[in-house]
């Protein structure tokens, strides 16, 4: 059992403690997500979306315009780019102080959300890969940027399993290399995630989940996102949408390696994992 360490990330000027740990609610602003049930298009059911994770605790809204599935359909710039515009700005209708992250590894989408939008969090699955002005981008525009660790592209990913010194050591060492890019650009608010089911086996994604606090020698907040993913619902030989148990089990082995974010589908039972776990640990408050 890791201990809890706490973080401050800088949110538009303002010093904002993670103190406990936090819960990221996912709104898919897109026809083809994996899990169908987390697929939010109409404007109504945009703000409908929106209402009930924060009325379930979330801490953060990240809007996706853009699946990561597997097979899913290309998207071009200018479509995500219109997707994540609209929920970002029925977001800020329904809840205006609330922390929004986009899903994006597009640098100069990341760039108009931030600065025409209002988004307050860059969340880039390719840790940089897939768009070499990524970094850069986040370094002018001084904003928190969430790095995951992939290989290749969603299409690709799985075919790139490969970790000489094993994914955990590996894993680590090539987010560490990113890290001290970042730093020399001047990036100081730095979230990993170490990016299960993209590029990892069932196996190494339990692996990763059961050395967690090994990432705690990166010093920085980790992100931990397993919703209802194939490694449950593979393992269980079940579906997404009957994979909330199982991800909530999950959600509390990375809670009690010290994960400092949660990115869900369903908010109401990760709060519930969050206060559960921290009065067992007696690590943080709720």
């Amino acid at each position: 059992m890791s201990e809890f360490k706490t973080f401050s990330i800088n949110i538009r000027g303002r010093l904002v403690e993670i103190s406990r740990p936090w819960v990221m609610g996912i709104l898919n602003v897109t026809p083809d997500s994996f899990y169908a049930n987390s697929r939010t298009t109409g404007s109504e059911a945009i703000a409908s979306r929106t209402r009930q994770l924060l009325d379930e605790g979330a801490d953060i809204i990240d809007i996706g315009g853009y699946s990561s599935r597997p097979g899913a359909d290309a998207v071009t710039p200018e479509e995500e780019y219109t997707r994540l515009k609209r929920g970002i700005e029925i977001v800020k209708e329904t809840a205006p102080e609330t922390i929004i992250s986009i899903d994006t590894f597009r640098a100069d989408i990341a760039r108009k959300c931030i600065l025409d939008d209002g988004a307050d969090i860059i969340n880039d699955i390719s840790g940089g890969d897939l768009d070499p002005e990524m970094h850069t981008t986040v370094a002018q525009l001084h904003v928190p940027y969430v790095m995951m660790h992939m290989h290749g592209t969603p299409d690709t990913m799985q075919q790139l399993c490969d970790y000489p010194h094993g994914v955990t050591a590996d894993v680590i060492a090539e987010l560490g290399v990113k890290i001290d890019h970042l730093r020399s650009l001047g990036v100081c608010d730095i979230i990993v995630d170490p990016g299960f089911g993209f590029a990892k086996t069932i196996e190494q994604n339990y692996e990763l989940l059961n050395n967690l606090e090994e990432f705690h020698l990166l010093e920085l907040p980790l992100l931990v996102g397993i919703s209802r993913k194939s490694m449950i619902y593979r393992l269980l030989g079940i579906t997404p949408d009957r994979s909330l148990n199982g991800t909530t089990v999950l959600n509390t082995a990375a809670l009690l390696h010290g994960a400092h974010i949660l990115r869900v589908h369903d908010v109401a039972a990760a709060v519930e994992a969050v206060k559960i776990t921290g009065a067992l640990t007696r690590n943080y408050k709720y």
